[in-house]
């Protein structure tokens, strides 16, 4: 891809805020543009990492056994009232809403009474089920404080499923299946989230982990035992019971020792049980041939909350700790090299787009700087804030055969013949899901 045609904007940094520079930056540069408070576009970059994500996502479930479906993002008000919670939605001023002579619509903020509808026309035996249903999508929610960019927006992509068994057996099951892809799922994306006790809040159920990311930009606090290895949000403490609570489920009882750590959420798993199947009559045939309701449980991850972290732990600092760029995981990242030619020069020039088109041809992730009128530290600088693990840059360097390649993360440089250039960065692209490394491939 030409980075004339990708939308950035060549522009010097200033006044980065202080707790999402990454964040800001991507929004100073064009990459994220923001619309409204909470409501947010998409660059060209930004949004084939959001597909990266969501490819791992869908991979992992799959390989999980959960079927992927799409329900839709209008939703009759009619479903919310058949589950009992229009009226806590609109008291609460949390849901978009449209009012029409032709009835009233509401834009999702999730999916549970959708999904319901959904499956109770299809899962009416007990042959049906257990079975897990997934989407990814936008949903919709009125933030009072949006919050850290894309972590707290009003307009927000998640993934989100939902399990339905037979008994609290089949439940348990899915649940710890689910937690399982979850923790691959992270892995995969170099985030260390990790599941830690939390309460249900208004989704009702009795088991509830969210997956936490430890960061100083965190607006939860997770607390840790250091004797039992376990962790919880400290949301629990709230609870009239909570000793009671974190006794009989986390084994936990002296709270005095307890750390606090600022986190992340990424990720929400609940037991929801058969609070949404009672309501709206969820129900299946069982073998001796009564109606019985489902066990539910349902399952999150937010993918731009997912993506802004990606983003903000792939930051570069320069000696003095001041932001310098970022660069993106080699497995995830949507461009693997930044091409720099020097375009004054036109034996170079015609050198460096033959590469580029053959590193096309050989499907490497590749953006060629075509810019006119700018200078190649220019150049170099904006490099390094769209997120390529590698930039490479066609000058003086090939007067002796070889390219200069330089290492984004770490400032590592490494010359590697021309002839042997397009062969490097192909086996480096059909070995990302292993996050090689370039200097391995390198002898």
């Amino acid at each position: 891809m030409k980075v004339s045609q990708i939308g950035l904007i060549s522009r010097k940094l200033s006044n980065l805020d202080e707790q999402f520079p990454v964040q800001d930056m991507l929004i100073q540069t064009g990459q994220i543009d923001q619309f409204a408070s909470g409501i947010y576009a998409y660059g060209h970059v930004p949004y084939l990492l959001k597909r990266n994500i969501e490819r791992i996502i869908i991979d992992t479930l799959t390989k999980y056994r959960c079927s992927e479906i799409s329900l839709p993002v209008l939703q009759p008000e009619s479903i919310w009232i058949e589950s009992g919670r229009l009226d806590k939605y609109v008291s609460d001023d949390a849901m978009f809403r449209a009012l029409t002579n032709r009835g009233n619509y509401c834009l999702a903020p999730t999916a549970e009474e959708a999904v319901v509808s959904f499956a109770r026309s299809r899962l009416t035996s007990y042959k049906h089920l257990p079975v897990t249903y997934f989407q990814i999508g936008q949903k919709f929610r009125n933030e009072i404080r949006s919050r850290g960019f894309l972590l707290r927006g009003k307009s927000f992509d998640m993934m989100d499923a939902y399990s339905f068994g037979r008994n609290q057996e089949d439940l348990n099951n899915e649940y710890e299946s689910i937690k399982m892809a979850y923790i691959e799922i992270f892995e995969n994306l170099g985030l260390n989230a990790q599941p830690v006790g939390a309460d249900n809040g208004g989704f009702g159920g009795s088991k509830s982990e969210e997956f936490m990311l430890v960061s100083d930009i965190g607006e939860d606090n997770i607390l840790f035992d250091e004797v039992s290895g376990k962790a919880f949000n400290s949301e629990l403490l709230e609870r009239e019971d909570y000793k009671e609570y974190l006794k009989d489920t986390y084994g936990i009882e002296n709270t005095d020792s307890l750390i606090t750590r600022k986190a992340v959420e990424l990720g929400h798993i609940f037991q929801l049980g058969d609070k949404y199947a009672k309501s709206m009559n969820g129900t299946f045939t069982d073998e001796e041939g009564n109606q019985q309701n489902y066990v539910m449980g349902c399952y999150g991850i937010g993918v731009s909350r997912t993506l802004a972290m990606i983003y903000e732990n792939s930051i570069i600092k320069t000696s003095d700790g001041k932001f310098d760029g970022i660069s993106l995981p080699v497995n995830i990242a949507p461009y693997l090299l930044y091409i720099i030619p020097k375009s004054d020069d036109k034996e170079k020039l015609e050198q460096s787009l033959n590469i580029y088109n053959e590193l096309i041809n050989n499907n490497v992730g590749v953006l060629f700087d075509d810019r006119e009128d700018m200078s190649i530290g220019a150049k170099i600088k904006d490099s390094k804030v769209v997120g390529t693990p590698y930039v490479a840059v066609f000058g003086k360097s090939l007067e002796r055969g070889v390219i200069e390649v330089e290492n984004n993360s770490n400032g590592n440089k490494v010359e590697i013949k021309l002839e042997d250039f397009v062969k490097y960065f192909t086996e480096l692209q059909s070995k990302k899901k292993d996050k090689v490394k370039l200097e391995s491939l390198i002898k």
